[in-house]
């Protein structure tokens, strides 16, 4: 298996993309959040302490896809032209799953930047909620779709 992030010497390297054409680029990522039944619907009718959640771990997720250079050494800043961050909730089971979707006409895949995004709309919730649960968790972060570029169009298995 080869990584393009190392030289011939094996030194860590930004990979050049120099060469190659923009296309439209679209990935979307997903994390799930696992809490009570009783908390996610206080979140739904907006009836926790910290006013609206899903409003803010929203905003934190659209901010982060723009955030991914500063906090991924070798990532290539983008021009990101679209970040969306949308809700599926079940709360029988207690679940958040955050779909991120980044979208930008550029040299390199957006991958990464909708998989920070979903991670920090997680994150966010976490973080509004651990003063009235303690036993929240974040898993299966994952890439669920993407687009553009030479390796062309990848969709994970049941979608």
């Amino acid at each position: 298996m080869s990584f393009n992030h190392f030289d011939g010497q094996g030194k860590a390297i930004m990979v050049d993309v120099s060469g190659k054409k923009k296309t439209l680029r679209t990935a979307t990522a997903a994390a799930t959040v696992h809490m009570s039944s009783n908390l996610l619907q206080a979140i739904l009718d907006h009836k926790t302490t910290k006013g609206d959640v899903l409003g803010v771990a929203r905003l934190a997720g659209i901010a982060a896809s723009k955030k991914v250079p500063d906090l991924i050494p070798l990532s290539h800043p983008l021009a990101i032209h679209h970040a969306a961050i949308e809700f599926n909730c079940e709360v029988d089971q207690g679940t958040v799953e955050v779909q991120a979707t980044v979208r930008a006409y550029e040299r390199t895949g957006v991958e990464m930047e909708a998989m920070v995004s979903a991670s920090l709309a997680a994150l966010t919730i976490y973080d509004m909620c651990k003063g009235s649960e303690k036993n929240i968790s974040i898993d299966a972060v994952r890439l669920l779709f993407k687009e553009g570029g030479k390796s062309g169009t990848y969709r994970a298995e049941g979608l």
